[in-house]
């Protein structure tokens, strides 16, 4: 197993999505490594060990976010969306079950339109946080 996890979106405005996941959800910066002129990455904390990596797509570079979501797993997804229904953001649903997966979930859009799903595991399976694989 794996120490630590990073997952790399590409962005055409850095600050834009920066602002988007430092302020907007709140996710602490881990590691800043911009550039001049808004170029490079920023390393957001999404969790103990997860980490979400915002970079400037250089030029040439496909940024499609067709086909990937990102989830972010919590226990409280009713306080999520409303926090994020206040501060504005386009949230395409209310929460909602899907029992097919046995999950509570919803789902926004970042600015570059990558598909961001809050999401509970209701499957007593699903390890809690802090659980390591044997």
């Amino acid at each position: 197993m794996f120490d630590q996890q990073v997952t790399f979106l590409y962005t055409a405005d850095l600050a834009r999505s920066a602002a988007f996941y430092g302020q907007t959800l709140g996710l602490p910066l881990a590691l800043d490594q911009s550039l001049d002129q808004g170029v490079g990455c920023q390393i957001f904390q999404v969790s103990g060990d997860g980490f979400l990596g915002v970079c400037q797509c250089a030029e040439g570079r496909s940024m499609a976010p067709d086909g990937i979501i990102v989830t972010l797993v919590t226990g409280d997804v009713d306080g999520w969306y409303e926090r994020l229904k206040a501060r504005g953001v386009a949230l395409e649903a209310p929460p909602a079950t899907k029992e097919t997966f046995n999950i509570y979930h919803f789902f926004l859009r970042d600015p570059d339109g990558y598909l961001i799903e809050v999401q509970r595991f209701q499957d007593p399976a699903w390890p809690a946080p802090g659980h390591k694989a044997p």
